[in-house]
């Protein structure tokens, strides 16, 4: 198995290219929006890669490692998932000496970037579809797409009925990676922008390419470019098909993200249904790939975090203990870390708060701390994972992370209530008498027997060790 032994020490960025920053106003579109303005699914607000090169200070004082960013190749769409050209940086976010430029200041400080893969589908301006517009039957690339019937209409309203598209969206139009044609076309792109400086892909609904042998093929053709890139598939459920040596490294783990926001959002699963299912997700895949997870509690799919939990500051501080506490590599949306808001899309892409004052502060410092103890200690990043405590009554839960001889012991209280907890430590051999102290505060507590007694406020945690 070629897991990336970097991802599980790895903390990751994601950035919609279009609004974390504007570095190159002169490749802004004419009638861009003022940054900040409401986020459409139309309007374009002008970041770019310069954007992310000379802000690339603040990435590194939060203490990231890894970036993720979704699609830069060019497109009509600020989301830019319907390609029109795969080899080519789109205009309005720079070019390859950009791109090379970030790739450049990213690996001179140990960052590594992957990029978003749309192969299921693309653009109707990518070459091959414009051709069979064009040319209709006589297209010579009729077959690198689903056509159900001519003449093919790709523009009138209404859902696609011409040909496949991705959930029959016009604009999207389904690839058919039957084709060797277009297999080896994906192939190609997926080796060229390795072989630029890319550290991986995280590929975009790779399920709905059903066909193992291509992911097998895929997986090779990246790592004969370099061993070490990431494969990151956006898998929305429990499937350990999909990782392996025929497939990917890891998986978006959006399983934790709805256990952990269904305690301390919604109320529907208790301590121990939490405390079960967490432990189902660490044992459904293989070690290494479990350690391999991209753990995010946001995306440009879903809503802002503190939007999500009711703009509850200390909910969103405790949904990042957990997070940077648990196997895999933890995710954050950008803005997540200032208390963007914002609901579904396109409101979770909004335009990054440069103005300071305008953050919160409170969630950015959590965050930094947070990070910086992942990093400072290794039994976050590769202990083992066992549950300690699973409280239904009090809505508290803890579990712990071993590595050698260094433990470090996590407790939640997802209530509104302060919570007094005796936490059974026998386990992590930690001995009667024994002080241990709260990493994420000043606290210090003494073992007494086999347990540990701790107070915890409403909707807090703590990291022991």
């Amino acid at each position: 198995m070629s897991v990336p032994y970097w991802v599980q020490d790895a903390i990751f960025y994601q950035i919609f290219p279009d609004r974390f920053a504007n570095g190159d106003p002169g490749n802004d579109p004419p009638n861009v929006d003022p940054w900040g303005s409401a986020p459409s699914r139309w309007g374009f607000q002008g970041g770019d890669l310069r954007g992310i090169i000379n802000n690339f200070d603040y990435l590194l004082d939060l203490g990231i490692n890894a970036l993720y960013l979704n699609p830069i190749f060019q497109s009509p769409s600020n989301h830019r998932y319907n390609a029109t050209n795969y080899m080519l940086i789109d205009p309005k976010l720079g070019d390859l000496k950009d791109f090379h430029a970030l790739i450049d200041i990213a690996h001179q400080n140990s960052v590594r970037v992957i990029l978003d893969g749309v192969f299921n589908h693309c653009g109707r301006g990518f070459f091959a579809f414009a051709d069979l517009l064009e040319n209709q039957e006589h297209s010579p690339y009729r077959d690198w797409f689903y056509v159900q019937r001519f003449p093919v209409d790709a523009y009138s309203p209404g859902n696609s009925l011409d040909y496949l598209a991705w959930w029959e969206y016009k604009s999207l139009p389904k690839l058919n990676t039957n084709n060797p044609k277009v297999y080896q076309y994906i192939f190609n792109v997926a080796r060229y922008w390795i072989e630029q400086g890319a550290d991986g892909w995280r590929l975009d609904v790779p399920n709905e390419i059903d066909d193992d042998n291509f992911w097998a093929t895929f997986r090779k053709v990246v790592k004969s470019a370099n061993p070490d890139a990431y494969i990151l598939g956006e898998i929305w459920n429990v499937e350990p098909r999909w990782v392996g040596d025929d497939h990917f490294d890891g998986l978006m783990n959006y399983p934790v993200r709805d256990c952990l926001l269904r305690v301390l959002y919604a109320g529907t699963l208790d301590a121990s249904q939490c405390a079960a299912k967490i432990e189902t997700l660490v044992s459904a895949y293989p070690r290494e790939n479990v350690y391999a997870m991209y753990v995010p509690l946001g995306s440009h799919d879903t809503e802002r975090l503190l939007t999500k939990l009711e703009d509850d500051v200390e909910r969103v501080k405790l949904a990042f203990l957990f997070q940077f506490a648990y196997p895999g590599a933890p995710a954050i949306y950008y803005g997540d870390e200032i208390g963007l808001t914002g609901g579904k899309d396109p409101e979770c892409r909004g335009a990054f708060l440069w103005d300071r004052s305008q953050w919160n502060q409170d969630i950015h410092a959590w965050v930094k701390k947070l990070i910086a103890l992942r990093k400072r200690y290794p039994c976050l990043r590769r202990g083992s994972y066992q549950s300690l405590l699973a409280d239904n009554r009090r809505r508290c839960y803890a579990f712990a992370r071993t590595l050698g001889e260094e433990s470090i012991a996590i407790l939640m209280n997802a209530s509104a209530a302060r919570r007094h907890l005796r936490l059974p430590v026998s386990d992590l051999g930690w001995q009667d008498g024994r002080i241990v102290r709260d990493l994420l505060g000043r606290e210090e507590f003494f073992v007494s027997g086999d347990s540990v007694a701790v107070t915890l406020p409403a909707w807090s945690g703590m990291w022991l060790n």
